[in-house]
C-alpha cells in the first residue's frame, strides 16, 4: 500500500479485530482447557473464535462489568435499571448492539441459567425489541453465543442484536 493511500476494509476489520482481542486479552483470557482441541480450520479462524477458544469460562469480572461501571467507555444506546445496550466495537452488521444484564447474578452462559434468571432473560429480549425499534430496523437477528464452541468470548451473558442488512441462512 502506498503512503497516504486509504486503508482497505479488510485492513480496518483486522485492526478492529486486533483491538477487540487485545481488550479481551487484558481482562481474563487464559490458556485453552485440555478438553477443547483446535482443528486446523479453527487454527486459522477469526480473532473472535481465537478469543472464544482461549477464554476459560468463569464467573470472574469481565470487560462488561467495567462498561457497566463506566470504567471503560462505550457507545450506549439504551439503559434502564436492569439492562445496558451498547454498540459492538467490532460490528458484524451495519447495526450490531450488545445487550447485557447490569447484575450478572451468576448468569455467565445461557446453558447455565437457572429458573431465577427467567425474568432478566425475558427482559433482555424485550430490550432487544425496543432497541431494534429505536434503530429503525425492519428485521433483525438475535444471537446468544454459549461456551467456547459457541464462540462466547465474554462470560457475562449477552445478547447480540444484528440488523441493517439482509441476513443469510444458515447463520454459522
Amino acid at each position: 500500500m502506498q503512503s497516504g493511500a486509504p486503508e482497505s476494509a479488510s485492513t480496518n476489520t483486522n485492526k478492529i479485530g486486533e483491538r477487540r482481542l487485545a481488550i479481551l486479552s487484558s481482562h481474563h483470557i487464559q490458556p485453552l482447557p485440555p478438553s477443547i482441541t483446535l482443528s486446523p480450520s479453527m487454527a486459522t479462524s477469526s480473532d473472535e473464535k481465537a478469543a472464544a477458544l482461549s477464554t476459560t469460562p468463569s464467573d470472574s469480572p469481565t470487560i462488561f462489568d467495567k462498561i457497566i461501571s463506566k470504567e471503560i467507555p462505550s457507545n450506549i444506546v439504551y439503559e434502564d435499571e436492569k439492562a445496558l445496550a451498547f454498540r459492538d466495537i467490532s460490528p458484524q452488521a451495519p447495526t450490531h448492539i450488545i445487550i447485557i444484564p447490569k447484575v450478572k447474578d451468576g448468569l455467565t452462559r445461557l446453558s447455565t441459567s437457572e429458573e431465577r434468571h427467567v425474568e432478566i432473560l425475558g427482559h433482555l429480549l424485550y430490550v432487544a425489541k425496543l432497541v431494534a425499534k429505536q434503530e429503525s430496523l425492519d428485521g433483525f437477528r438475535i444471537v446468544i453465543n454459549d461456551g467456547p464452541l459457541g464462540c462466547q468470548s465474554v462470560y457475562h451473558l449477552h445478547v447480540h442484536l444484528l440488523g441493517g442488512r439482509q441476513m443469510s441462512w444458515p447463520p454459522g
